[in-house]
């Protein structure tokens, strides 16, 4: 869908691009009728299997949709699209909607796209303002692929930061998406999963710290500046230890390469002894 002289393979491509994604759900969250069809229809706050399988599966649509070829994209989008058309939610006054509506795609669609480019930035990831509108500009496909219309679906930064404002009079943190909330300190991790339990917590806690001011307040999140300059200092440090991991990990695994094939072990220059 997007190929390697893409923007969108550059940024995604980049580890700490999954602090944004878990920070699009906390912002997802905010639109009641999206968190509401979500908790609806699955049991994520009460079943950590269920809540685990469904963080799986974004994952692998996520990385299926970025970086696997055109046909195993859009083999994931029909796969979503026909689950969604499926599935139903209710409001508190027993109003019932369709998950799959078209201002709710949308709203889920901007809100993965905003947490990218504020991760970007944050990070100090090597992008100019003009390659983070080409990245909006791209994610256009991706609207479509889970059945949002791609016409409406921002084209640029600018265009991005005016649906929102557009929208937010409509956001507000419902009773479901203050439970997701506190789920930070307590993840709903199936048993057996102690590193994970343990890591999850830091990145989810990182992830609402670089929500919008406004969100913050709306959870009740410290929102000041002083708040704005630890997240970003956090992200910059997340990305530089992240990067540091993938290099120490590809530099073993090249050594085990070497040893393996039978040559003596590689020598690494400018690490720690």
């Amino acid at each position: 869908m997007f190929g390697p002289g893409s923007v969108t393979w550059r940024v995604m491509n980049s580890r700490v691009m999954w602090v944004g994604i878990v920070r699009a759900l906390y912002l997802q969250a905010l639109h009641p009728r999206v968190i509401r069809g979500t908790l609806q229809n699955t049991g994520a706050l009460t079943e950590p299997v269920d809540a685990w399988a469904r963080l799986r599966r974004t994952r692998k649509f996520i990385e299926t949709r970025t970086f696997g070829t055109t046909a195993e994209a859009e083999r994931a989008g029909r796969r979503v699209r026909k689950i969604h058309e499926s599935l139903t939610g209710t409001d508190p006054d027993g109003v019932r909607y369709r998950v799959d509506e078209p201002e709710l795609l949308l709203w889920v669609h901007c809100g993965e796209v905003a947490s990218c480019v504020d991760i970007a930035r944050r990070g100090r990831l090597p992008f100019s303002a003009a390659d983070l509108d080409a990245f909006v500009a791209e994610q256009r496909v991706s609207a479509e692929l889970i059945g949002a219309d791609r016409a409406a679906a921002p084209a640029s930064v600018a265009e991005l930061d005016a649906y929102f404002g557009e929208v937010r009079p409509g956001l507000y943190a419902c009773d479901e998406a203050k439970e997701a909330l506190r789920l930070i300190f307590h993840p709903p991790v199936p048993d057996g999963n102690r590193a994970l339990k343990l890591g999850l917590p830091p990145v989810s806690v990182l992830a609402v710290s670089t929500l919008p001011r406004w969100a913050r307040q709306m959870y009740g999140w410290p929102s000041g500046p002083l708040s704005d300059m630890a997240a970003t200092a956090g992200i910059r440090a997340a990305r530089l230890a992240l990067t540091r991991q993938r290099l120490f990990l590809g530099a073993m695994r090249a050594v085990h390469r070497a040893e393996s094939a039978g040559d003596k072990p590689v020598m690494m220059t400018g690490g720690s002894k």
